[in-house]
This record gives C-alpha cells, sequence and structure tokens, in this order.
C-alpha cells in the first residue's frame, strides 16, 4: 500500500559499507538527470527521542563517543549490548520508531522527486538476534505497518575492510552485524549490492535506481525540483 507520492530510496548496512559515498553518487546521478532529491537521516529525523538515548547509552554502557577513524579508532558500546533487559527496551523503541517513521513517510508527500534514507527501520532491526524465531516474527508484525521503500538497498562489505575503515565496534561484532544483515535482507527482499569495489557497487546501485526513475519519470518530474540537506550518521541503539 503506497504511504505517500514520493518515490523512497533507503541505504542499510554494517558501519563502513560505503552508504555516504553510495548516496552521494546517487544525488550527484538524479541532479544530472534533473531529479530532485531529499535524503533523511534515520537517526537524526526518524528515531525518536535520539538525544536520550544517546545519552543513556554513553552514561550507562560507558562507550567512547564520536566516529571512528583509521587515524583515531574508538570503541562505542550501544548496538553491540546484547543483554536481555537491553533487548526488551529496543522493541520498545523500534516499535516506537516505526510508528514516527509511518507517520513521517505519510506525510512526505511531493517535497523532492526522490527522497533517500541514510539508513531506514531495518538497520535497528538488525541489531537484533535474527537466529531467535521470535525476533524474526517481532520483525515480521512490525514491518507489517512500517512503509516499504521502493527500493532497499543493503550494502554489503567485508567486515576486515569495513573495520578498517571505521574503527569503533570489535571486528567480531562486525562480523556477527554483518550476518544479521544478510539474514534480515534475504527476510524482507532487500535490494543487496556485493562487496565490491566502489566504482563497481556505484555501477549496480545505479542500474538499480535508473529502473525505478525511468519505469515512472513523468510522474517523478511532476513533482518539481526540491533540495535537502545531509547529515552525519550515528549509531543506532
Amino acid at each position: 500500500m503506497p504511504f505517500s507520492n514520493a518515490k523512497i530510496v533507503s541505504f542499510s548496512g554494517i558501519d563502513g559499507a560505503g552508504k555516504t559515498t553510495q548516496i552521494e553518487a546517487l544525488r550527484i546521478y538524479l541532479q544530472e538527470l534533473g531529479l530532485s532529491s531529499k535524503l533523511y537521516t534515520f537517526w537524526d529525523d526518524v528515531v525518536v527521542l535520539s538525544r536520550f538515548r544517546e545519552r543513556i547509552s554513553f552514561s550507562v554502557f560507558k562507550g567512547d563517543r564520536g566516529v571512528g577513524s583509521p587515524d583515531r579508532p574508538i570503541v562505542r558500546r550501544d548496538k553491540n549490548v546484547s543483554s536481555w533487559y537491553v533487548t526488551a527496551f529496543r522493541l520498545f523503541l523500534y516499535m516506537l520508531d516505526a510508528c514516527h517513521l509511518c507517520m513521517m513517510v505519510t506525510a512526505l508527500g511531493c517535497e523532492a522527486d526522490v527522497v533517500i534514507f541514510d539508513r531506514y527501520i531495518y538497520d535497528e532491526l538488525a541489531n537484533l538476534q535474527l537466529r531467535n524465531q521470535l525476533a524474526r516474527f517481532y520483525i515480521r508484525v512490525l514491518l507489517k505497518f512500517t512503509p516499504d521503500p521502493e527500493i532497499a538497498f543493503l550494502l554489503d562489505a567485508e567486515p576486515e575492510a569495513a573495520y578498517v575503515r571505521k574503527p569503533e565496534y570489535p571486528l567480531e561484532f562486525v562480523r556477527d552485524n554483518r550476518e544479521n544483515y544478510l539474514r534480515l535482507g534475504r527476510l524482507v527482499g532487500m535490494t543487496v549490492v556485493p562487496a565490491l569495489p566502489i566504482e563497481e557497487a556505484k555501477a549496480s546501485m545505479l542500474a538499480s535506481v535508473s529502473k525505478l526513475v525511468s519505469s515512472s519519470s513523468e510522474q517523478l518530474r511532476a513533482g518539481g525540483n526540491h533540495s535537502g540537506a545531509e547529515g552525519p550518521i550515528k549509531s543506532i541503539i
């Protein structure tokens, strides 16, 4: 069921998978076609009580702040904490986030030809233990009323390479997190961009988008030109 007139494209994947690079490539591609885009970042624009959740994460779990880089690695403790009471709290928060996302997408209208989400509800669900049957049931129920993007990209990446680009979580967690993403991708039918060199991944991503644009170009262009601002990526508890 359509929730708005906007064409929605989302990007998900482990930290360091190259989402920012591919989103930038997509926005340039759309601009060259004469189409406008609006970018939302899930943590800043969708997540409920994001600042409160961030403060709680740092005060309770005692992880490092900021974004890791090759010359400044950090040790985060938030989504890699999986005790039962944290998981229970997450299930409640993710339900709130899904409700807010639903209201937000419903209100989008035609503010841009293509609306891009840097991370989506899928990036929260990938923090759950997808081997668990109850977790998979929760995901199916939650997604019943959550708007589906026209294309939900899952950018795959080799954990070792992603860890080098963004050293924030233990490598073992990055490996497990990647497996969770791949399981989730199969469960919800995401479009997986394989772990390829940047230009090859870009070509694969744009090939999928070109089909979306060409199949409804007249409808997209009727929305007029709009613009949006980008924001930083943050970890989702």
